[in-house]
């Protein structure tokens, strides 16, 4: 109990002072947390819901499971092979260094505006920490279990699972963590273009429609959201590394 009181302590706190400080302003584009929390309940219908939430969190879900999937098959591949490493490396850190966001033009005009293309973008940001960290991961396993998996000939598939994964998870585990912060402002972004509907989309349009309290009430949304699969993640993260913790504990 005192773990929640605590976590929501400061974002209450925020919430009172931002009530307090805004009660009486008259500035159109900054209007007092009051009105932006009446206007919730009727912009945020379980119409609006269904028509730009759930395909937000959709194409969130296929961008973050393939980039995922893309990083730590592409980072085990590399951080097993020194050559493979030597030869990758340069293209990476070029690719690396080319904000996503920059991409969005030509991924439209290569692709068009699709969901396919606002799923792509999501990879193109989310793949690199995922990637990155796997690679780490890979490279820094224990010397002395390599030499254990040698000597008694574990290969194949059967070292991959039993070893290099679970050696490599924790570093995965962050990359992942900062993969989906990384998703979330990417599909908001694949959204502020050629589209009709997602989280994005409607936040823009009640800007360009002058509907402020409706624009901030979405990023409250945003929030909200963030916040709720952040606490998912947390509680995959304590089951997959339920053995990782355990051990920390126990040297702590």
């Amino acid at each position: 109990m005192s773990r929640v009181l605590k976590a929501v302590a400061l974002p209450v706190a925020l919430l009172v002072v931002w009530w307090f400080a805004s009660r009486n302003s008259l500035d159109f584009y900054r209007p007092p947390l009051e009105t932006i929390l009446r206007a919730f309940p009727g912009t945020w219908t379980p119409h609006r819901l269904r028509a730009d939430v759930l395909p937000s969190l959709l194409r969130l879900f296929a961008g973050y499971g393939i980039a995922l999937a893309a990083g730590v098959g592409l980072g085990v591949a590399i951080g097993a092979n020194r050559t493979l490493r030597a030869v990758c490396e340069p293209v990476l850190e070029f690719l690396r260094a080319v904000p996503p966001p920059m991409l969005v033009p030509v991924l439209i005009l290569l692709s068009g505006f699709t969901d396919r293309t606002k799923i792509l973008v999501i990879v193109l940001g989310a793949v690199w920490p995922v990637l990155l960290n796997t690679v780490e991961g890979v490279r820094g396993a224990d010397e002395v279990l390599v030499d254990t998996c040698r000597t008694y000939r574990i290969r194949g598939g059967l070292r991959l699972r039993t070893f290099v994964l679970r050696a490599a998870s924790p570093h995965i585990v962050v990359g992942a963590r900062q993969a989906l912060s990384i998703s979330i402002i990417m599909m908001v972004i694949g959204e502020l273009l050629g589209t009709t509907n997602g989280l994005g989309y409607v936040i823009i349009d009640f800007q360009r429609t002058y509907q402020i309290p409706q624009m901030w009430s979405g990023v409250f949304v945003l929030g909200l959201l963030g916040v709720a699969l952040s606490a998912l993640f947390r509680l995959a993260e304590r089951r997959v590394l339920h053995w990782y913790h355990g051990a920390s504990d126990a040297r702590r």
